[in-house]
């Protein structure tokens, strides 16, 4: 740790990495000033060079051991005012009463002119017990900081609203989950950090001045646009649940599943936030469940656009003794559903390589999802391939429809979907073209996440840099890595992931 009588002497990247902290300038019953559990003998894991660009911080830093010593928790950078945020929610649709930031800690902004709000939160994940652990001992182990690194920096790539990974920072001290794992924090950013958790802290407690203070919080910094307006309240909702709409349409276009969508777990940014039990659709299952948690299939993938209105609806509720009646924040919510029928439109026609919008063209993607069920096909596979169709010559269909046993089932829905394409005069190398934009040929499977996991484990982090360079450039056809996008190995079917992960 540094103190007055050792104070460590940042780099001039770090030191010129001015922080401040504007939700700490909130009153004090929003959040805890603590400092970070110190981490003994901390090493740097992975950082990611884009997530550093965006606050302006030079990559020559990444290897310096102050690096390492800062973004472990262990020195606090200039400016810093370390803290811990209360909020609450629902987990699992049942009213979990008070959480918090168990196991993050808030260390500040940093100038990003990129940002919405002109400036990024840092914040550190695993870093140690807070008034808020619940229990817990606050840590995050390796594995799970590996994967939210990449899921983060991946999801970015993809063009998905996402909270992004700075680094990793890991360390030999030993943490007890199922098994015996050792520690690593992972610096997250994003341009807020409130969830709609926040709001629903206040509101369940009666407390509807603070409610108030964090509603003017949240405007000033991240919808500014909205300081003037005649109901700002009923349009902070509204706006909300609309970038909450868009990124579930995102999410299923791409057949990413979040695994625990609980009201504490969604950004008032519409970001995805806090990356656990997550997966990437292989064989196609509307119904599949990808956190062995989740025994009742809550957050199956076919469930999350509905359980994502649903958390707008907890937020609606939250901010009802602002907006002042019912009736008015309905009106907020209704627009959830247009929403996200316009936004999961468009991306479907993106990715079937449509520039025209038919009457039709809803009834020609369903079809395609019941024939993909139907032979669980695998998600990216298929659309990368399909991209290569041609409208003409059916003899080019082979890799097509090798994914398919019931072939003349996928057969009659390319009756469709060529006459859909002549209809429009599609010409094929444009729509390749545009449809490998799209359409991900590297997504972060299980089995690759895990076996850049193993070898971190085992000290050797190449893994993990070759991955977040490979999921960097999602739709580049990339073909010294083709075995990164190739179909998963039968011991994929083995991994488990759950709220631990």
């Amino acid at each position: 740790m540094n103190s007055p009588e050792h104070p460590l002497h940042f780099p001039t990247a770090l030191a010129a990495l001015p922080l401040t902290n504007r939700f700490g300038s909130l009153p004090p019953v929003f959040h805890t000033r603590l400092s970070a559990t110190p981490l003994p003998a901390p090493y740097l894991v992975c950082a990611s060079e884009t997530a550093a660009g965006l606050i302006g911080l030079d990559q020559t830093a990444f290897d310096t051991a102050e690096f390492a010593e800062a973004f472990s928790g262990n020195a606090v950078l200039s400016g810093s005012e370390p803290l811990s945020a209360v909020y609450s929610g629902h987990q699992f649709g049942v009213w979990a009463g008070q959480l918090g930031d168990g196991r993050a800690i808030l260390l500040g902004e940093a100038p990003a002119p990129g940002s919405p709000t002109g400036s990024m939160e840092l914040q550190l994940k695993g870093a140690g017990k807070t008034p808020y652990s619940r229990m817990g001992d606050g840590r995050a182990v390796l594995r799970s900081s590996v994967r939210e690194f990449l899921c983060s920096e991946a999801m970015a790539a993809l063009g998905i609203p996402t909270t992004r990974a700075l680094c990793v920072i890991g360390s030999d001290q030993p943490v007890i989950r199922e098994t015996v794992e050792t520690a690593a924090v992972v610096t997250r950013m994003s341009p807020n950090f409130v969830r709609f958790g926040s709001f629903e802290h206040w509101f369940w407690n009666e407390r509807h001045d603070e409610l108030k203070v964090l509603a003017n919080y949240v405007i000033a910094l991240s919808y500014p646009h909205l300081a003037d307006h005649t109901h700002p309240y009923h349009a902070l909702l509204r706006e909300v649940t609309q970038r909450s709409a868009e990124l579930v349409a995102h999410w299923q276009a791409v057949g990413f599943m979040h695994g625990v969508l609980n009201t504490d777990n969604m950004s008032i940014m519409g970001e995805t936030l806090d990356y656990g039990p997550f997966g990437f659709m292989e064989a196609f299952n509307p119904r599949h469940i990808c956190n062995h948690s989740d025994h009742q299939g809550r957050y199956a993938y076919q469930m999350q656009p509905r359980i994502v209105e649903w958390n707008c609806y907890a937020l609606g509720q939250a901010l009802l003794p602002l907006i002042g009646d019912v009736d008015t924040v309905k009106d907020a919510l209704t627009v959830f559903q247009p929403t996200y029928d316009k936004k999961i439109a468009a991306l479907w026609r993106a990715k079937l390589g449509l520039v025209t919008e038919q009457a039709d063209d809803d009834a020609l993607v369903r079809e395609l999802l019941t024939v993909m069920a139907a032979a669980r096909l695998d998600f990216p596979v298929f659309f990368r391939r399909l991209c290569g169709l041609t409208c003409d010559d059916t003899s080019a269909d082979a890799p097509l429809r090798d994914l398919f046993i019931n072939r003349e089932a996928f057969d009659a829905w390319l009756v469709n979907y060529r006459h859909r394409l002549r209809l429009e005069n599609s010409h094929d190398r444009e729509r390749k073209i545009a449809m490998n934009r799209v359409n991900p040929k590297f997504v972060l499977r299980n089995h690759l996440a895990q076996t850049a996991i193993e070898k971190a484990q085992q000290k050797d982090f190449s893994e993990v840099k070759r991955l977040l360079q490979i999921l960097q450039r999602p739709f580049d056809e990339q073909p010294e890595h083709e075995a990164y996008a190739a179909l998963p190995p039968d011991w994929a079917a083995t991994i488990s992931v759950s709220c631990s992960s």
